[in-house]
């Protein structure tokens, strides 16, 4: 073994640093912000003790360059940040996130990766579909997080504000569940990384058959009781590309250029459709032409980003909402906004122009690699390895935190960034050629 622990021990630290990751919320809402405080120092400080027992196996020469420019940058922002104090948090947050997605990176294959993603989500939904069940059944009303008092019933709080809004048994009324991470978006992304992950896995052969289709009817059914439009559209793209790179892997090598700018040319003619058409296809996702409140918080992101263009106001991931400019700045249903809902805004908000420039070029050059992975057989002497299901995971994941990025800014915070990072260092240290042999 890689650090000499037992095998069930580097299991069970990858599950719970990748669950914390995926579905943070669940500790919030339990333990409160104290108790997830002291979890996250925790994995945190493992992680650390991991890379240090791994470090004759990676080099910081050998990390992406965009990743840690982008990392600088946002310490740096601290010296003409307009609210120190926060960017002090949001860096140490952003930074213990960073060192958690590296342990993963570097200290576990992807097959390993895979697995422990396979149970982490497995947990996630099953537990919130047997919680939705309690509070339905049971409860048989909204309930509110363990650890906060807003000083009158949950049924007179925002929706917003719930853990559970007790709408399992009202999804043929426009119920919208929300299970363990309190937010139906955000468990409806879990469903989708599900669905990508236990599609690879079944593909791989890594879990039984009959297991794997379990979950992915789980997974399913997960996604139509959240009735998320964006997820909706994201499950396409992800089809879409997942159709893409199995294409181009029968094709030869020489037609690769050809049908690579013949599917750009055909996704810039889908994008231009989909913006002409937006009306009609936002009231076939029944969702109304203001994008649910996102085009009201936008104009005012962006009117904010122009106040300090070049360099932005200093990085603070999540938004403050005690300092200026966040305190006052918007309220939507009652309930402070927390993020720009599109994480390209937020970075030109916090970071300006120069932060957009460097985190482009983080998901650019991580997406190239990430689709070389998927389209070609990884090469090892004497002979290239062969394609696996396995090797389709990176860009898969890639794809899903990318579309969610157009509605919700979860890339630059726990699980978004985390995933970002490690496709970014993993694909740069070429760690799937082991996993392809094994």
């Amino acid at each position: 073994m890689r650090i000499g622990w037992r095998a069930d021990a580097r299991t069970g630290f990858l599950v719970l640093a990748l669950f914390t990751l995926l579905a943070a919320d669940v500790w919030r809402y339990t333990i409160s912000w104290w108790g997830f405080l002291v979890l996250a120092l925790a994995i945190t400080a493992v992680a650390v003790v991991l890379l240090v027992r791994d470090r004759t196996k990676w080099s910081f020469q050998r990390l992406p360059l965009p990743l840690i420019a982008f990392l600088a940058l946002t310490v740096v922002s601290i010296f003409w940040s307009f609210y120190p104090g926060a960017t002090a948090l949001g860096i140490a947050a952003t930074w213990a996130t960073t060192i958690t997605a590296a342990a993963i990176a570097l200290c576990f294959t992807w097959r390993e990766v895979l697995r422990g993603l396979g149970i982490a989500l497995r947990l996630i939904l099953g537990l919130s579909l047997l919680f939705e069940l309690v509070v339905s059944v049971f409860i048989r009303g909204p309930v509110l997080p363990f650890w906060v008092d807003y000083g009158r019933p949950a049924d007179e709080v925002p929706k917003l504000l719930l853990w559970s809004r007790n709408e399992l048994f009202e999804m043929f009324d426009g119920g919208r569940i929300q299970g363990i991470v309190g937010n139906a978006s955000t468990l409806a992304f879990m469903a989708l990384l599900a669905l990508i992950v236990f599609t690879v896995q079944l593909a791989a052969g890594t879990v039984r058959r009959g297991v794997a289709i379990a979950w992915l009817v789980v997974a399913v059914v997960v996604m139509l009781l959240t009735r998320s439009a964006t997820i909706t559209v994201a499950l396409v793209i992800v089809a879409v590309v997942a159709g893409a790179a199995l294409l181009m892997r029968r094709l030869p090598r020489r037609a690769h250029l050809g049908a690579g700018l013949a599917m750009f040319a055909a996704a810039a003619g889908a994008v231009v459709a989909a913006v002409l058409l937006r009306g009609p296809l936002l009231a076939l996702l029944g969702r109304s032409d203001d994008l649910t409140n996102r085009i009201t918080i936008w104009e005012k992101v962006i009117g904010l980003a122009q106040e300090r263009p070049a360099a932005g106001w200093g990085w603070v991931s999540y938004w403050a909402p005690w300092v200026s400019p966040f305190d006052d700045l918007l309220k939507v249903n009652g309930v402070q906004v927390m993020h720009a809902h599109n994480a390209w805004l937020d970075v030109w908000l916090q970071l300006g122009i120069i932060g957009l420039v460097v985190f482009g070029a983080l998901v650019l050059s991580t997406a190239a690699r990430a689709w070389l992975v998927a389209v070609d057989a990884p090469q090892a002497a004497p002979r290239p390895l062969p394609q696996t299901a396995v090797t389709l995971l990176p860009l898969l994941l890639l794809t899903a935190i990318l579309v969610q990025s157009l509605a919700e800014s979860r890339l630059l915070v726990e699980y978004g960034w985390a995933l970002l990072v490690i496709v970014a260092i993993k694909t740069r240290t070429d760690t799937l050629e082991a996993d392809a042999e094994s």
